[in-house]
């Protein structure tokens, strides 16, 4: 078990960043999970660490010391790949036996680990069975058994789940975890899969375009996102670019009034949860002036079993999407239904033109108006036109993105 730590990692193919100065510590005994869409870095930084790609800046150091001249055999670390990597013509023994056999362990010693290994991961009836005779779940299991056989300082998992089916994934997922809490070993993994990150890890690494956007734990970045990027790949967020003014985000031809205060004016993203929204009887609005509001008409109503789901249009160009469990007494809304939204100040986040997190002032001071945000350019809020006075287009439902979101491009 040991302490690794990244030292502004980078990995560069001509004057592309694959990987840009990506700096960690990771605490003995903790499992980090690197997340992101495909092409944001996370396993080419996992293969830096490992020794596979040599980084083009930065250090990795195992305890404190610097392990980028070792080759991979050298550098004491464990590695399941996405695709087992399993030996075909060795039996489920020999697969776990092969790094112990490839570093001299002597035979009894190595016997001893073996068996002790086959039954941590359930695997004993299936000691003398060629890999092709396995389930998926099975194969994987016997990939973790061969990776802490050779009792590694690091534990590196590369999508380790992802050729499961659902249900294999969350009780292998599980099981991953329950070793690596026993073992107490240092583990890194990667995965794209936000439900497998947030039930495993002891903190996440949200990662895009090779650079760290937010580290912590799965409530810190749930609740407090640093960028809509976060907020939107961290959990469903309803991201709403618009324009703020007077209390309110004027967006799609809507006007979404405010929970918080905010001081300043200008281009925003404000990002909603959908499972922290309400619907309400139309007219019923803001009422006490301390939740967030806007009105509406829903265009879908969708029972899903444990929640219902209800796409609400807010204006021409702007719907949201309203989740709420089954059991709390609330019903489904017909399409066509005009609604009224309303969420309480802890269920918005609010970011300005450069993605800088925009906190609500604090009781008592005034809302700021004039003071232009950091990005933005004047601009004066569009009318409001009641919901009551369009008619709902039967155009495809489409997500909507923030502006940083519209202007990249494709990876």
């Amino acid at each position: 078990m040991s302490r690794l730590t990244l030292d502004r990692l980078g990995k560069r193919y001509g004057r592309a960043a694959a990987v840009d100065g990506v700096s960690l510590d990771i605490a003995q005994g903790e499992l980090v999970v690197l997340l992101g869409p495909s092409g944001c870095g996370k396993t080419t930084t996992l293969r830096m660490v490992a020794g596979f790609v040599d980084a083009s800046e930065g250090d990795v150091l195992l305890d404190g010391e610097s392990v980028l001249a070792l080759p991979p055999h050298r550098r004491d670390m464990g590695l399941v790949f996405q695709s087992y990597a399993l030996f075909p013509h060795m039996t489920v023994a020999r697969n776990v036996a092969f790094g112990l056999e490839m570093r001299g362990v002597p035979r009894p010693a190595r016997d001893a680990r073996v068996a002790e290994m086959l039954r941590l991961t359930r695997l004993e009836p299936l000691a003398g069975r060629l890999p092709r005779s396995l389930s998926g779940g099975q194969q994987q299991r016997v990939a973790l058994a061969r990776a802490l056989a050779i009792q590694p300082r690091v534990l590196l998992l590369d999508e380790p789940l992802s050729n499961l089916d659902a249900a294999l994934r969350a009780e292998v997922g599980r099981e991953i975890r329950l070793l690596q809490r026993r073992s107490g070993l240092t583990t890194v993994m990667v995965t794209h899969d936000q439900d497998e990150a947030m039930a495993m890890a002891d903190r996440l690494v949200v990662m895009r375009d090779g650079r760290v956007q937010q580290a912590g734990t799965q409530e810190d970045l749930y609740e407090r996102p640093a960028t809509p990027f976060v907020a939107g790949f961290i959990g469903r967020s309803n991201m709403v670019p618009g324009t703020l003014a007077g209390g309110a985000v004027s967006a799609g031809g809507a006007v979404l009034r405010l929970a918080g205060r905010y001081a300043g004016v200008g281009a925003c993203t404000l990002a909603l949860r959908p499972e922290r929204l309400q619907l309400a009887a139309p007219g019923t609005g803001c009422g006490d002036g301390i939740v967030g509001c806007a009105d509406g008409i829903v265009e879908l109503a969708s029972y899903l079993g444990a929640t219902r789901e209800h796409l609400v249009r807010l204006g021409p160009d702007l719907r949201v999407v309203v989740r709420d469990p089954t059991a709390d007494g609330g019903r489904l809304h017909r399409a066509g239904e005009p609604v009224a939204l309303r969420w309480d100040a802890g269920a918005e986040r609010l970011f300005d033109a450069n993605d800088a997190s925009l906190p609500p002032l604090p009781p008592g001071e005034g809302r700021g108006e004039g003071v232009l945000l950091a990005g933005s350019r004047a601009m004066v809020p569009p009318d409001h036109t009641p919901a009551s006075a369009w008619t709902v287009p039967q155009d495809p439902l489409t997500p909507t993105l923030s502006r940083r979101e519209r202007e990249q491009p494709p990876h």
